[in-house]
């Protein structure tokens, strides 16, 4: 192998921690690059004095270490469990990481966006730029709908001006995708590297990529945005938290996002052990829709006998024949073809979209584009969706599914649009649960410090 060789490895190794068979190279190439000083090794699975770690997923737990025979070592040998859907990391195997010199490309980070912050969206863009300066990890605690995307892009540019690299992680690749078109208006002209499962690796100074991706990187980005930090699966999978840390460089800031961080980041704000700004307040400067309780009795024994409540029929109705949307949370996929299914025989324009569903995005814009009157889902669209005039209703919402945070961001999709901020949110139920008060008494809150906030400008 010669050094033009090697350069052009270099452009796939780079700030990433890569098994050998993602590499691209010849076990006889690796070697090379390794005496030349080019990558180094590390084992994938390292053996402590307490255990077992798998050096990218970060997990020490017993349960996800296995034996299997291996071609490589002609052994039983110990490989991961928990990070196997990404290739097979063993204890005889390596990853590697380039430590050649940082090939950067030509960054056209200017930004081309021309739209307006409220005033609560420029303070937190503000501040951003102020962390990213002082490199402190910020927390941005904004309610549904207040434009936290917007918020993000004159601190980009500052970072990007300053020859920093940033990545956006999100939790979902739907998200992702939703996020790449907004970018690439923002700043144009500009190289965005976009990352989730099966996508090809590309190299930019900006990246959006989901969490997941992450445990493929090691020391790359100074500046790591985490979208939706209370999201599952990051706020429970410690193996994301870990690749967080592993690809921020040694002086990296973290900026998190958030409409309802956790109990232990906002413990951490009143201790003062992370900066936070709140944007209690929509782009459209309009209060949070606040949902109303409705008990319906025990609804499932109506489902079974293919009825639904009539509370809930007569709510739907009264919006339908409004002309309004309306978008039907329900707590299972079986439960989402049975309500689907009985509005249908009701002559109700309906349809239902679940995790598992191939054309749920074509759905969603048929919703968007007036093709149904209702859209009965699961919780795959509690966030991330903007839909105009729109009524929210969650059917048996004293499921465990819907905890507090998941309520929150139901509830935030209503009143989104500025032309119809009013939205109507139910909860129906058959009894009251904490997170259902709690999702309430958030919302409350949030319109009161909005209100105070807007009373003293």
């Amino acid at each position: 192998m010669n050094m033009d060789k090697a350069m052009e490895l270099g452009q796939h190794l780079q700030s990433r921690h890569l098994l050998t068979a993602e590499t691209r190279c010849s076990q006889s190439d690796l070697d090379w690059l390794e005496e030349k000083g080019l990558v180094i090794r590390t084992p994938s699975i390292e053996r402590k004095a307490n255990g077992l770690i798998c050096c990218r997923c970060g997990v020490t737990k017993n349960r996800y270490f296995a034996h299997s025979p291996c071609d490589k070592c002609q052994k039983d040998c110990v490989y991961c469990r928990s990070c196997i859907m990404m290739g097979k990391t063993t204890e005889c195997g390596f990853l590697y990481e380039w430590t050649g010199p940082q090939m950067e490309e030509a960054c056209h980070s200017e930004l081309t966006w021309q739209g307006d912050l409220s005033k609560g969206q420029k303070r937190a863009s503000e501040k951003l730029i102020e962390a990213i300066k002082h490199k402190s990890d910020l927390l941005i605690w904004a309610v549904c709908g207040a434009g936290k995307t917007e918020v993000l892009f004159h601190g980009i540019e500052y970072a990007l001006h300053q020859g920093m690299s940033v990545c956006i992680a999100t939790p979902r690749t739907d998200v992702v995708l939703e996020l790449e078109p907004r970018l690439k208006k923002a700043f144009q002209g500009m190289k965005i590297a976009v990352l989730y499962g099966g996508s090809p690796h590309q190299i930019a100074p900006l990246v959006i990529a989901t969490t997941h991706q992450l445990m493929r990187y090691k020391h790359a980005f100074d500046v790591l945005i985490i979208d939706e930090v209370d999201a599952f699966p990051y706020s429970i999978d410690e193996r994301l938290q870990f690749a967080v840390l592993k690809a921020m460089r040694k002086k990296g800031v973290r900026v998190y996002l958030s409409a309802t961080p956790s109990k232990k980041m906002i413990r951490d704000v009143s201790r003062g052990q992370l900066e936070a700004v709140k944007i209690p307040l929509r782009f459209h400067q309009q209060p949070l829709p606040v949902p109303s309780f409705q008990w319906i009795g025990h609804w499932q024994k109506k489902l079974k006998k293919n009825q639904l409540p009539p509370k809930v029929m007569n709510w739907m109705q009264k919006h339908i024949t409004k002309k309004r949307r309306v978008l039907l949370f329900v707590p299972s996929i079986s439960t989402m073809k049975k309500v689907t299914k009985v509005l249908r025989k009701h002559h109700l324009n309906v349809e239902g979209v679940s995790a598992d569903d191939p054309d749920r995005k074509q759905k969603v814009q048929q919703f968007r584009d007036y093709k149904y009157d209702v859209l009965v889902t699961t919780t795959i669209l509690e966030r991330g969706v903007t839909i105009a005039n729109v009524q929210v209703g969650v059917l048996g919402a004293e499921y465990t599914i819907f905890t507090e945070s998941a309520l929150v961001q139901i509830s935030g999709r209503a009143g989104r649009h500025p032309d119809f901020f009013k939205g109507d949110v139910f909860f129906f139920h058959f009894g009251l649960t904490r997170s259902m008060k709690q999702a309430k008494k958030h919302i409350v809150k949030m319109n009161d410090t909005a209100e105070k906030e807007f009373s003293e400008k």
